[in-house]
């Protein structure tokens, strides 16, 4: 066992608690849902980023390269000045919803270099240019440029030219689980002398500004000869001291809202928010406290730094308020060996993967999955109804008012602390996948943490994401919740059914939600709605069909079908300890059986969502009149039908007398239910069954089309539209009106779902694992003796198995340097791809360009795109590179016992 799963296991029993401290800040508060009291809901406008330096926050904290304690009472970060920006850099910049040419837009570069589950060692990059930063010039050129035009970035400024920029690295390691060492270290990477004005910050969230006769913590400077010592008080946390050596100056002022700068009104305090910022950059010398208190502090550093020179600076946060020598000799080898354990544990996790480029992507992928954990706390019923402080909110939009039991103070696994500093619940489901590989005590408490009853709603539903949790996303929270099981007990040899029966309790309600809700007409197709995929269809899924009418959907199906599969598997493996679980295995055979059957038999009227010219699957507009329609896009939503997909052993069966008798009974009384969805009767390898909605010869029809470089294969995976569609708009007019879906294999070309993403062409992690997955199970059933071609045209035949390898490795290369040393998420942005202070720093994109692999999107979507790492494992997991993998740990398996 590493010292880093030591204190994990310490933490799991409570003898130590190494994740109370961790990069749990966000970077992005301000423009979020939590922090909007306006009358119309527009989060954006009410709190903008010029607003954030001066206002106090009222759920959460934000800034750079920061650290909170679990429940975000005293927070730490850093903040820059170069001496030409109007502001003090505190936090991340980007574009609002409006802003952005394609919806928001971070527009800084930064880094996650490493990170540990109990985050004992911590790394990360922020680059700051040392000229005026561009806040101006970006907005204003974003807002100039359409949907059409690519996105102005900071780079393309000219900011960084000449490399005048610094690169501040920031590092923490933890000498025991309250004793967290800092070191700080700026590289000038220009050719002039600078200065760089360094301000670390600690602070406490602002709890007291919202309730009468709230109790106010405090900060404080404590006397010492040597260095300087900053004592925090806060009546739930307890005490904790700072200690800093260097530092010219401690700055003092309260985490409290600039009343008079914002609104015109006077202040509560002579000392707020942006008093830091304002004797920084202003000179106001009367800005922070002489008296060395308040609830928020700096000590102040001005680094005079030679061209290519570093300067470091050392800080110490802990529970001890009399050290002696914080910065002593042991201070660097603590680091050093914070450093050596990270990597034996790493080594530990994927000990195969040996080449360094390899080596380098996953373990970025893993460290930025640890680092966007964040503090979120949203009480509904609270930010409704507003704070007695403060003026009632006159809503006229009553945001998430079904909602009133949600009760979020938890640390969960943001898609991006920038982009999306929100959880969102499907997402959720994947990025657990790779966290299992590291931390499945973490992935196991996020699975856990959304179906609790503060979470889930009452009638059953899953919070979707914060701005609106009544949107349907697509129900993977038990495929999530069985695949982190199953990593878990491969990994570290650990089956923790109490938690896989806990979920899969809750989950029996929201899968009858499901049924409820979204099955109208009951006849198990499902209408689903938005289903995660923003502008994939013809028309908004989320909206009212401009037809009439109801819009029965592939995917929705589909995704049902596999929602069975995956309560299927669980049930089973529940039933080995407690046979009452079997009854509920066969419910969820049955239930899958009918939705398959739905799938070519809408409600028992002979139309199909499989079309038999196109030999794909399509959604059916449904008219108000009956009248039946394929919409013939050929997208991700005909693929999803191969997600439903589970192998049976005969030993199982066998296993289970109850579950195999209705079993059989099924293949010998309903035929035509069981003869046509897949090989059910036939066995395949090893005498297994196969339990899928798309059988043997449709699968081999649809991997024509999946399999084609013309269509959906693209040198790094599949897209998400067939490129078919390029020189083949589909076009759908209503009453005069069109409507389109085209081939666009980069950002979206329309402002649907704000525009900041797209469906129609480029390629996204989190499907193209569930493909690969899902004919890894196929391949378990139908073996090496099924073969297709790959690529479609191409005269070469795969079986399933080695094309999952193709697939895999086409991912992967999206991150990989090439032979030309190039890596294809950069693009043709030649700063990242050639010089060699940027060109190994990994951003896992949101999505990925359809045609060239460049990275689209969000910039730090590590959650699902994190995904990688597995695929990294799987590919070297037997042998040392990905031309030579055999049986992965991890890969997809059967239903065994």
């Amino acid at each position: 066992m590493t010292q880093e799963e030591i204190r994990l296991e310490e933490n799991r029993t409570r003898k130590a608690y190494w994740r109370r401290w961790g990069p749990y800040l966000s970077e992005r508060q301000w423009g979020t849902v939590r922090e909007d009291y306006s009358s119309t809901g527009s989060a954006w406008d009410y709190f903008p980023h010029d607003h954030a330096r001066s206002r106090a926050y009222r759920w959460g904290e934000d800034g750079i390269a920061g650290i909170s304690d679990n429940h975000q009472r005293l927070c730490f970060a850093i903040a820059l000045w170069n001496g030409n920006d109007a502001i003090l850099k505190e936090r991340i910049f980007g574009l609002t919803g409006s802003e952005g040419n394609h919806g928001e837009d971070v527009k800084e570069y930064y880094f996650y270099l490493d990170n540990t589950p109990s985050h004992a060692y911590m790394k990360c990059l922020y680059k700051y240019p040392q000229q005026a930063f561009p806040y101006a010039e970006l907005v204003q050129e974003n807002q100039r440029r359409g949907y059409h035009d690519p996105e102005f970035e900071l780079l393309d400024t000219g900011i960084f030219d000449g490399n005048r920029y610094f690169d501040v690295f920031v590092e923490y390691a933890k000498n025991t689980d309250e004793d967290i060492l800092i070191k700080i270290k700026v590289i000038n990477r220009g050719s002039e002398e600078k200065n760089l004005h360094l301000l670390p910050t600690l602070w406490f969230r602002n709890t007291w500004s919202w309730e009468e006769d709230s109790q106010k913590p405090i900060l404080k400077k404590v006397e010492s000869e040597s260095f300087d010592v900053i004592e925090a008080a806060h009546p739930t946390l307890g005490e904790r001291w700072l200690y800093c050596t260097g530092a010219t100056e401690l700055l003092f002022t309260e985490n409290e809202t600039n009343y008079e700068r914002l609104f015109g009104e006077p202040n509560t305090s002579p000392y707020v928010k942006d008093g830091i910022n304002n004797y920084v950059v202003h000179g106001k010398k009367e800005a922070v406290n002489p008296d060395e208190v308040g609830t928020k502090v700096s000590p102040y550093y001005i680094l005079n730094i030679e061209p290519g020179q570093e300067e470091v600076v050392y800080l110490r946060l802990c529970n001890t308020p009399d050290l002696t020598a914080p910065f002593g000799e042991e201070f660097d080898q603590i680091f050093e060996t914070r450093q050596q354990e990270a990597d034996d544990f790493y080594q530990r996790i994927s000990p195969n993967v040996t080449d360094p480029d390899a080596q380098s992507v996953q373990r970025q992928a893993f460290a930025g999955l640890l680092w966007t954990k964040q503090f979120y706390h949203y009480v509904v019923e609270d930010w409704l109804k507003g704070d007695e402080t403060q003026p009632t909110p006159n809503r006229t939009y009553e945001r998430n008012k079904e909602w009133l039991h949600l009760f979020n103070d938890d640390i969960l696994s943001m898609p991006d602390k920038w982009e999306f500093p929100w959880f969102a619940a499907w997402d959720l489901a994947f990025h657990v996948l790779p966290l299992a590989m590291i931390d499945p005590d973490f992935a196991k408490r996020q699975m856990d943490r959304l179906t609790r009853e503060w979470y889930l709603h009452p009638n059953g539903q899953m919070p979707a994401y914060e701005w609106h949790f009544s949107d349907v996303n697509p129900p993977v929270h038990a495929w999530g919740t069985w695949r982190v099981y199953q990593i878990e007990k491969q990994i570290y040899g650990r089956a923790d059914r109490d938690f896989l029966e806990r979920v899969f309790q809750k989950l029996l309600l929201n899968f009858t939600w499901w049924v409820n809700r979204k099955d109208e007409e009951g006849n198990n197709v499902f209408q689903g709605g938005f289903l995660g995929l923003d502008n994939i269809g013809i028309f908004d899924r989320s909206s009212e069909l401009p037809t009439g009418g109801q819009l029965d959907q592939s995917d929705g199906t589909s995704w049902m079908g596999m929602y069975c599969l995956n309560m299927l598997a669980i049930a089973l493996e529940l039933a080995k300890d407690n046979p009452p679980y079997e009854d509920i295995a066969s419910k969820f055979f049955e239930h899958f059986l009918y939705i398959a059957d739905a799938m070519n038999n809408v409600g028992g009227t002979d139309v199909h969502l499989w079309d038999d010219t196109d030999n794909f699957y399509y959604d059916v507009l449904q008219f108000p009149h009956n009248e039946r329609v394929h919409l013939k896009v050929r997208s991700m939503v005909g693929l999803v039908p191969i997600f439903a997909v589970e192998v049976l052993e005969q030993a199982t069966l066998n296993a289970f007398p109850g579950f195999k008798k209705r079993f059989e009974w099924f293949i010998n009384n309903r035929s035509k239910l069981t003869g046509n969805i897949a090989c059910m009767e036939a066995e395949g390898i090893g005498e297994r069954r196969l339990l899928a909605i798309v059988n043997r010869g449709k699968l081999q029809l649809i991997l024509q089309k999946m399999l084609d470089e013309t269509e959906f294969l693209s040198d790094y995976g599949i897209r998400s539209l067939s490129k078919f569609h390029a020189e083949n708009p589909y076009i759908f007019e209503v009453e005069g009106s069109q409507h389109r879906v085209d081939y666009e294999a980069a950002e979206s070309t329309s402002g649907m779902f704000g525009g900041n993403s797209n469906w129609r062409g480029p390629i996204w992690f989190p499907m193209n694992f569930l493909i690969i997955e899902s004919l890894q199970k196929y391949h378990n059933y139908l073996g090496d003796e099924f073969t297709v071609e790959y690529p479609t045209g191409s005269g070469n035949s795969m079986n399933l198995e080695e094309i999952t390898t193709e697939l895999s490795q086409r991912l992967m290369q999206i991150f990989l340097q090439n032979s030309s040393q190039r890596r294809p998420v950069f693009g043709g942005i030649e700063k990242f791809q050639n010089d060699p202070h940027w060109q190994n720093w990994i951003l896992f994109h949101e999505y990925f360009n359809g045609d060239n692999g460049a990275g689209l999107g969000a910039n730090h979507q590590t959650g699902w795109t994190g995904l990688v790492a597995d695929l990294i494992h799987q590919a070297y997991q037997q042998g040392s590179s990905p031309t030579k993998r055999s049986q992965k740990s991890l890969k997809a398996s059967v239903i065994d016992t």
